[in-house]
């Protein structure tokens, strides 16, 4: 692991329909703060972002929030951060996230979730930086996700400049494991 590592999670805002979601978001929250790694997510207090920040809180973990004027009344921004950024806007709160990150790891979410982790995708494909994303398939939320992707790449309408761009994994025990050997290196 790399010092001072910072883990950008983004995930749902909302609990889902399933308990495991939220078990599991915080239990990420607790195994990333364990291991040392810094988070920075969206600020909100509920769903599974509140979730994903309790855990780590509870553990001393350092977790930033960003998140815009408008949507901390909405989601309740988390009162227990390590430091909380506001924003004017979305587009800066994504910027903002996206420069404190080393790696990039999406847990399940909505519309938001999937603008997030589709900009990640494109800036890859840009080469506006040279970082990872790993999907956190909890009960094969991302399944279709990751097939969708797989078919633009078999169709040539994306092509990650990277092989190592984006992963998945179903449980704790195997992201951490690819957290623990992850190399930036691998990325350039």
């Amino acid at each position: 692991m790399v010092k001072n590592f910072t883990v950008c999670v983004f995930c749902g805002s909302s609990d889902g329909n399933e308990a495991v979601f939220s078990k599991t978001a915080f239990d990420v929250g607790v195994s990333l703060g364990n291991a040392g790694f810094n988070i920075v997510y969206g600020g909100g207090s509920t769903g599974l972002m509140g979730q994903i920040a309790d855990g780590a809180i509870s553990v001393g973990a350092d977790v930033t929030g960003v998140i815009p004027k408008f949507l901390q009344d909405v989601e309740v921004g988390h009162t227990g951060l390590t430091r909380k950024i506001v924003t004017d806007d979305m587009h800066t709160r994504k910027r903002i996230m996206y420069e404190k990150a080393d790696l990039f790891l999406s847990l399940p979410g909505g519309i938001g979730t999937f603008d997030e982790t589709i900009e990640v995708l494109t800036w890859l494909q840009l080469n506006v930086f040279s970082k990872s994303l790993i999907l956190f398939n909890i009960n094969c939320y991302w399944d279709s996700f990751m097939e969708m992707i797989e078919n633009s790449i078999n169709t040539g309408f994306y092509r990650p400049r990277n092989s190592n761009f984006l992963s998945s994994v179903d449980s704790i025990q195997e992201l951490m494991l690819k957290l623990k050997n992850f190399d930036k290196d691998e990325l350039k």
